[in-house]
């Protein structure tokens, strides 16, 4: 028991002084001053914007995508995956306005979800590049600019990745949380791997991809709930460096209800339990630099709720005394350290991010015991269905679409 004991303990130690590191190295890459060389030909780019009854926020997205400043050709490409509201009317009457805006009707197909729609899309477009973002984005004006500008000048980039901020986190404690969370994820540790291990990670939306390239690679895995994790790694496979650019940024509208939040994180475990899956069966993933990103899925998505949970046991039987003396400290401050570079992280990306302020650093403190935990009930609750689904009852695994709210402001 002793020796089970300690190896558990030495490998919870590694994991926390390698994202600690981590978070050292994010916050130095934050800090540093960022160089955006001007280029003298700026290439074409499409902007594909997957949609499905998003008339509670298209408008906002579309007068956003309308305000972009792109010095080369630029079209954007609303992709309606059948949409039964006023999704279509929205777009066809900004298309009367913009020229460079498109309304697509996209053929009903199976499986339904995003991947299919990009397909679909990329199968319409002959620009160098691509763009993908989400129909609850608003991108500032240079964000598409600054992503090509980096992809162009990084030697062996297929793209490059910005930065997704929430546009409604005053909203309540729910999306304040969700915010933070993406201040770490998003960019601080975004930031980091780039920084010591030149690996990017594609965030869903925000992020820029050689057209040819991916179509070289098949496209995406319309199977993929996860599209953008299950391509960075088929990328980063090939040898291709995703470059983060932090400076481009994007906002988006996040759960503001548990219930929508439940539902979204389902469908991204269940994406993400997926491709733990390809991880395993397929020898592909694991070649060149895409095995870090393979054991960074199984890190932050298995043996993360693996730590959380010891370290509640580790706590517990420190305080009624149910290990050796000799091991009851190692294991208390296992359990104090776990909470520390938690927070630490949660307040290195508020103060990088300069969104200090007293309430989020009271939530930062909290988030440990309370935001981070509902991720062990969301991995058990998404296993399951996976299971049932997939192996029980033989079904495609559909897309879940993410519930909008209204009124919400920039």
């Amino acid at each position: 028991m002793n020796s089970i004991l300690i190896a558990i303990m030495i490998f919870f130690w590694v994991l926390l002084l390698f994202y600690s590191l981590l978070t050292i190295a994010g916050v130095y890459f934050r800090i540093k001053k960022e160089t955006h060389n001007e280029l003298n030909f700026y290439p074409s780019v499409s902007i594909l914007i997957p949609a499905f009854n998003e008339e509670i926020v298209i408008e906002e997205t579309l007068c956003a995508m309308s305000k972009l400043s792109y010095p080369g050709e630029l079209n954007i490409y609303l992709l309606d995956d059948s949409s039964t509201d006023n999704t279509a009317k929205i777009a066809q009457d900004f298309q009367q306005t913009f020229s460079r805006l498109h309304y697509i009707k996209v053929p009903p197909g199976e499986p339904r979800g995003k991947s299919r729609v990009l397909n679909h899309g990329l199968s319409l477009i002959n620009s160098k590049y691509f763009l993908v973002y989400d129909a609850d984005n608003q991108p500032e004006i240079d964000a598409v600019r600054l992503l090509v500008e980096k992809a162009e000048t990084v030697e062996g980039a297929v793209g490059s990745v910005g930065y997704v901020k929430t546009k409604n986190a005053d909203k309540n404690l729910l999306t304040r949380m969700i915010a933070l969370e993406f201040q770490v994820f998003q960019l601080l540790m975004q930031c980091g791997r780039w920084q010591l291990l030149k690996l990017g990670s594609l965030a869903g939306t925000n992020m820029l991809l050689n057209k040819a390239i991916i179509t070289e690679l098949g496209g995406y895995d319309e199977y993929a709930l996860a599209e953008d994790a299950e391509l960075t790694i088929r990328l980063t496979a090939k040898g291709y460096l995703l470059p983060v650019v932090p400076l481009s940024r994007t906002w988006e509208q996040e759960p503001e209800t548990v219930k929508a939040f439940i539902k979204q994180r389902t469908r991204w475990l269940i994406g993400n339990i997926y491709l733990l899956e390809k991880v395993f069966l397929s020898k592909d993933f694991w070649k060149n630099k895409a095995f870090h990103h393979a054991i960074q899925h199984l890190v932050v998505y298995l043996f993360f709720a693996i730590l959380l949970i010891f370290s509640h046991v580790f706590l517990i039987g420190s305080i009624f005394n149910v290990f050796e003396p000799n091991y009851a400290a190692p294991v208390l401050m296992l359990w104090f350290m776990s909470y520390i570079v938690y927070t630490s992280q949660l307040v290195g990306a508020i103060v990088i991010d300069r969104n200090i302020g007293p309430i989020n650093v009271i939530v930062a403190m909290i988030m440990y015991f309370t935001y981070a935990q509902l991720f062990v009930i969301l991995l058990g609750r998404s296993a399951v269905m996976y299971f049932w689904k997939r192996f029980i009852r033989k079904e495609t695994i559909q897309w879940d679409k993410t519930n909008r709210f209204k009124n919400r402001a920039a």
